[in-house]
C-alpha cells in the first residue's frame, strides 16, 4: 500500500513552509522549534518529498523550500531514516526528475546528490543506470533533469565514481556523456561537458581511454553560440593543458587561436575561463616555444582585459572620492594569519633568503572585489608571461604603454599603470632605461583626482621600489617618500590602504636610507593613527613594525620614542584580551621592542605581564576543552603564539634587562607546557623563545635543562621544518651557555642532527642552523662529537660557506677546528670542502685565523709538498688565490 499524506498534517507542514519564508526573527525562531518537533515523526520527511514532487497546486518556491529542508534532514540524520521512508524518497526523486519546472528539477537533483554522498551510491545501485537511461528520454525536461542530477553527483563524488567500489560505472558513463556533446539543446550540451570535466584533473581511466574522442568533440563545439557551452569548453582545455598537454600539442596553434578569440568573448565569464589558459600555459615548459609567434596578438588582448569594467567601478564606489569618516563593516576585514617566528641566519650579499617568502598575490589593489575577475586574471597572466619572456615582451608592450599612461580617460590610464606594475618583476632589466622618466610620471599620478588611479600608482611604485632605492636618494626616493606619506593621509580608504602597503615595501628596500627622514615619517604614521578606520589600522601596525625592522637601533632616540610609543600603548590598553586586533599590534610591538632595545624599558613591564597572561589563559582553556569538550570551546591558540613571539622580541631587544621580569613570573613552567603542545606553530614559537631567553637570562633557564632537553630531542623531526629549525637553534644557544655540562645531553640530539644535515631536499635555513649547532656541540664537547666528523663534514662545509661572518659562524668553526684536532683522520677524504669553507671567511678573528692556519699547514706537511701540489691543482682559481693570500698555502 503506497504511503498517503494525512490532510490535517499536510496543512501543518504547508503552514510551516509559509512561515519559514517570513523575514521576522520571532517567526523564524518558532519555525526552528516546530521543525525540531516535526522531526520526531519519521514520516515528516515523506510529507516534505510529497510537497516537493506531487503537490503541483502549491507555488514553486514553497515546493523547492520543502525539498531543501528535506536535504538538510538527509545531511543531518539520514542514517536514522526508516528504510521505507528512505525508499519512498528515492523512488519519488527518480520518478519526478523530469518535473516541468527548472527550479523543482534542480532541487530534486540536489536532493539526489545529497543522498548519494551519504554513502548511498553503493546501496542505491539502480541510481546511476536509471539516470543514464533517462538521458535517452524524448522528453526534454526528463533529459535535462537527469543530466542536472548527474552533473551534481559527478561534482560531489568524482573519486568514488572512478574506483572499484562501484564496479567502474565511468566506463559506461563517459562514452554516454560524449554522445550528448552533439545534442540540439545548449543546456544539455553544457551539462554533458561539465560532467566529463569533473574527471580531467583526477585522470580517470575511462576518460583517458576516450581522450582523443573528448578532444575532438570539444573542437567541434568551438564555435558554439551558447556562452555556457563555450565556458565549459574553455575550462576543459585549461585543465587538459595541465593533465594531458601531450594530446594538445599537435593542435596547439589552433587552440591558441581559439583562446585568443575567447579571451575577448562578450560574456565576461567565458573570457575569464579563457584567460586562465594563459596562466596555465605559462607554467608549462613549452610555453615559450608555443607562444612566441602569438605575443603580438595576445599582449594587446591581455592589456585590454586589465581595465576596470563598469560593474567593477560601481562595486568599488569608484566615484566616491572621500570615505575616510565612514566606519568599516566587519565583513570587509579579512582574517589575518600570524606568521610564527623562524630563526634564520644572515647571508652574504643581502639580508635573509631571497625568494623564500612569496609575495601577496599579483594585484593587491582590488582584493575586496568579487574575488577573481578578468582584470585580475589578465594582470596575473601578464605577470607570469613577463617572467617567462623577460625583455622579449617589451617590443609588444611599450608602444601600447605610451598611449595608455597619458590617456585622458582615467579608466584607461589606470589600466596602463597596472600593466606597468604587472611586468615589473619579469621585465625589470629592460625597463631600467625608461624608469628615470616613468617614475616621476607615476609619482605625479599619486596626486590624480581619481582615487582608483592614486591607489594603483601606490602599488605600481612599490613594485619598482628596489630600483628607486638604488638611485641617489634625492633623485626619486625623496620625492616618492614625500608623496607616499601624503597618500597615507589620503581622504580615501582604499588609497590609505594601498599607500600603507606600498610604504611598507619601500621601507624593506630602503632600510637605513630612511634614517634622515624618521621624524617626518613618524609624524605621518602617528597622525594616521587618529584618522584611520578599523581595517586600515591593522595595515598601519604592519607599516610601523616594518619601519622598526628596517631602521633598527636608529629608532632608539628619545624624540622618536616620545612620538611613537604613546599612541601604541594607548591602543594596547584599549584592546581586550580576546580581541584579535591584538595580533597585528603584538607583532608590531615585537619589532619595535627589538629595535628600541633599552629604549623599550619603560614600557616593558605591562607588555610582558599581559603576554604571560595570554599564554596562561590559552593553556588553561585548552586544558578545560581537552577534559570536557562538550562544555568548553577550543581556544584560539594564535593568541598564545603571538604572545610567545612578542616575549621573544622583548628578550631579544632587552637582553639582560628581562631578568627581573622572568624572575617574577612563571614563564618557564608555561614554556614547558607550550613546548609539548600538539600544534606545531605553538612549539615553533616556544623554541624561539627558549633560545632568546637562553641568550638573555640563562640562570633562569638552567634549572629546567634536564627536563627541556629530551623535548628538544624529540622535536628534531624535519617533517615539521620550522619546529625542527627553531629547536635546533635553541640547542645550539643552550650548549654555548652550558659548556662542558652539555656532555650528558649530546647523545639525545647528535644522531638526529647528523641525519638532518645529510637529508636531500632540506631547506637551506634548516641546514645552516643544523650545521651551526653541530659545530657548537663540538666546541663544548669535542670528544663526544669528533668521532662522527666523516659523517657530516662535507654537508657541514657546503651549508656554511655562504653565511656572513658572525658570532654563530665563529663558534661553529671553532668547534670544527677543535674536532679536527681530536680526529684529524675524519676530514682527510673531504679536505677540499674544508678549504673552501675556510676561504668563505672575510675577516676571522686573529685566534680563529691561527686555528685555520695550523690545520692547513699541518695537512700540507702531513701529505708532503708534491701531494699538496697535486691536491691543490683541483682548487678553483679563486679558492687557490684566497688560500695563498690569507694563509700562505
Amino acid at each position: 500500500m503506497e504511503w498517503q499524506p494525512d490532510e490535517q498534517s499536510l496543512q501543518q507542514v504547508l503552514q510551516l513552509l509559509k512561515d519559514s519564508q517570513s523575514p521576522d526573527t520571532a517567526t523564524q525562531r518558532a519555525v526552528q522549534e516546530k521543525l525540531e518537533q516535526f522531526n520526531q515523526f519519521p514520516d515528516f520527511n515523506n510529507y516534505l518529498i510529497f510537497v516537493l514532487t506531487s503537490l503541483k497546486s502549491e507555488d514553486e518556491p514553497t515546493r523547492s523550500l520543502s525539498g531543501l529542508i528535506l536535504k538538510n534532514n538527509v545531511k543531518a540524520h539520514y542514517q536514522n531514516f526508516p528504510s521505507n521512508v528512505a525508499d519512498f524518497i528515492k523512488r519519488e526523486c527518480l520518478n519526478n526528475i523530469g518535473d516541468p519546472s527548472p527550479l523543482i528539477r534542480a532541487t530534486i537533483g540536489i536532493l539526489i546528490t545529497t543522498i548519494a554522498s551519504k554513502g548511498e551510491l553503493q546501496t542505491w545501485p539502480e541510481l546511476l543506470p536509471q539516470l543514464c537511461n533517462l538521458l535517452n528520454s524524448e522528453d526534454y525536461n526528463t533529459c535535462e533533469g537527469s543530466f542536472g542530477a548527474l552533473q551534481k553527483i559527478c561534482e560531489d563524488s568524482s573519486e568514488l565514481l572512478d574506483s572499484d567500489a562501484l564496479n567502474r560505472p565511468l566506463n559506461i558513463m563517459i562514452p554516454k556523456f560524449l554522445q550528448f556533446f552533439k545534442h540540439c539543446s545548449p543546456k544539455i550540451r553544457s551539462h554533458a561537458i561539465a560532467c566529463v570535466n569533473q574527471f580531467i584533473i583526477g585522470r580517470a581511466q575511462a576518460l583517458m581511454d576516450n581522450i582523443d574522442t573528448f578532444i575532438e568533440s570539444l573542437f567541434a563545439l568551438a564555435g558554439d553560440e551558447d556562452s555556457e557551452v563555450r565556458k565549459n569548453v574553455c575550462r576543459a582545455l585549461v585543465m587538459l593543458l595541465e593533465v594531458r598537454i601531450d594530446r594538445l600539442i599537435p593542435h596547439m596553434h589552433s587552440i591558441i587561436q581559439y583562446m585568443l578569440q575567447r579571451t575577448q568573448d562578450p560574456d565576461e565569464n567565458v573570457a575569464l575561463e579563457a584567460c586562465e589558459f594563459w596562466l596555465t600555459l605559462a607554467e608549462q615548459p613549452i610555453c615559450k616555444e608555443a607562444l612566441s609567434g602569438h605575443l603580438v596578438q595576445l599582449i594587446p588582448i591581455l592589456v585590454n582585459g586589465m581595465k576596470y569594467s563598469e560593474i567593477d567601478i560601481i562595486l568599488l564606489k569608484g566615484d566616491v572620492e572621500e570615505d575616510e569618516t565612514i566606519p568599516d563593516s566587519e565583513q570587509d576585514i579579512k582574517p589575518r594569519f600570524h606568521k610564527s617566528r623562524t630563526v634564520t641566519l644572515q647571508h652574504e650579499g643581502g639580508d635573509g633568503e631571497e625568494g623564500e617568502d612569496i609575495d601577496e598575490d599579483e594585484d593587491d589593489d582590488d582584493d575586496t572585489l568579487s574575488d577573481w575577475n578578468l582584470r585580475k586574471c589578465s594582470a596575473a597572466a601578464l605577470d607570469v608571461l613577463a617572467n617567462v619572456f623577460r625583455e622579449e615582451l617589451l617590443p609588444h608592450l611599450l608602444p601600447l604603454l605610451k598611449g595608455l599612461l597619458f590617456h585622458p580617460d582615467w579608466v584607461i590610464k589606470e589600466s596602463g599603470i597596472l600593466v606597468l606594475g604587472a611586468i615589473a618583476e619579469g621585465c625589470m632589466q629592460g625597463m631600467v632605461p625608461y624608469l628615470p622618466e616613468l617614475i616621476p610620471h607615476l609619482i605625479q599620478c599619486l596626486c590624480d583626482k581619481k582615487a582608483l588611479v592614486r591607489s594603483i600608482a601606490c602599488w605600481t611604485l612599490s613594485r619598482y621600489a628596489h630600483w628607486v632605492v638604488s638611485q641617489p636618494p634625492d633623485a626619486h626616493l625623496k620625492p616618492l617618500m614625500t608623496e607616499l606619506l601624503k597618500r597615507i593621509l589620503d581622504g580615501n580608504k582604499r588609497v590609505q590602504e594601498a599607500a600603507c602597503s606600498a610604504f611598507a615595501t619601500l621601507e624593506e628596500e630602503a632600510c637605513t636610507e630612511l634614517v634622515p627622514y624618521l621624524s617626518f615619517i613618524l609624524d605621518t604614521l602617528v597622525f594616521a593613527f587618529g584618522k584611520y578606520q578599523h581595517k586600515n589600522l591593522l595595515i598601519l601596525y604592519d607599516a610601523i613594525g616594518t619601519l622598526a625592522d628596517s631602521v633598527g637601533h636608529h629608532l632608539n632616540q628619545p624624540e622618536y620614542i616620545q612620538k611613537l610609543m604613546p599612541p601604541l600603548i594607548a591602543k594596547w590598553n584599549e584592546l581586550k584580551d580576546e580581541d584579535k586586533d591584538l595580533f597585528p599590534l603584538l607583532e608590531c610591538l615585537s619589532s619595535v621592542a627589538t629595535a628600541l632595545q633599552s629604549g623599550f624599558l619603560p614600557y616593558c613591564e605591562p607588555v610582558y605581564q599581559r603576554c604571560v597572561t595570554l599564554v596562561q589563559k590559552t593553556l588553561a582553556q585548552a586544558m578545560m576543552y581537552s577534559q570536557q569538550p562538550d562544555q568548553y570551546e577550543a581556544p584560539d591558540k594564535d593568541f598564545m603564539i603571538v604572545a610567545l613571539d612578542l616575549l621573544s622580541g622583548l628578550a631579544e631587544g632587552l637582553g639582560g634587562h628581562v631578568d627581573t621580569l622572568v624572575a617574577r613570573s612563571n614563564i618557564m613552567t608555561l614554556l614547558f607546557q607550550c613546548m609539548q603542545d600538539t600544534m606545531p606553530e605553538v612549539r615553533q614559537s616556544s623554541f624561539a623563545l627558549l633560545g632568546d631567553l637562553t641568550k638573555a637570562c640563562f640562570p633562569h633557564v638552567k634549572p629546567c635543562i634536564a627536563e627541556f632537553m629530551p623535548i628538544l630531542g624529540t622535536n628534531l623531526n624535519p617533517e615539521f621544518i620550522s619546529v625542527c629549525n627553531n629547536a635546533t637553534w635553541a640547542i645550539g644557544e643552550i650548549c654555548m651557555q652550558m659548556g662542558v655540562e652539555m656532555q650528558p645531553y649530546i647523545a639525545m640530539v647528535l644522531t638526529q642532527l647528523v641525519e638532518i644535515i645529510n637529508r636531500p631536499n632540506t631547506p637551506k635555513t634548516l641546514l645552516e642552523n643544523t650545521a651551526i649547532t653541530i659545530g657548537r656541540l663540538g666546541y663544548v664537547c669535542p670528544q663526544e662529537v669528533a668521532p662522527m666528523l666523516p659523517q657530516f663534514i662535507r654537508p657541514w662545509c657546503t651549508s656554511l660557506r655562504n653565511i656572513r661572518d658572525n658570532e654563530e659562524k665563529d663558534s661553529a668553526f671553532r668547534g670544527i677546528c677543535i674536532m679536527i684536532g681530536v680526529n684529524p683522520g675524519g676530514v682527510v677524504q673531504d679536505f677540499i670542502f674544508f678549504c673552501d669553507a675556510v676561504a668563505s671567511w672575510v675577516n676571522p678573528k686573529d685566534d680563529l685565523r691561527d686555528m685555520f692556519y695550523k690545520i692547513l699547514h699541518g695537512f700540507k706537511e702531513q701529505v708532503g709538498e708534491e701531494n699538496w701540489q697535486q691536491f691543490s691543482e683541483q682548487f678553483p682559481p679563486l679558492l687557490k688565490e684566497r688560500l695563498a693570500a690569507c694563509y700562505g698555502v
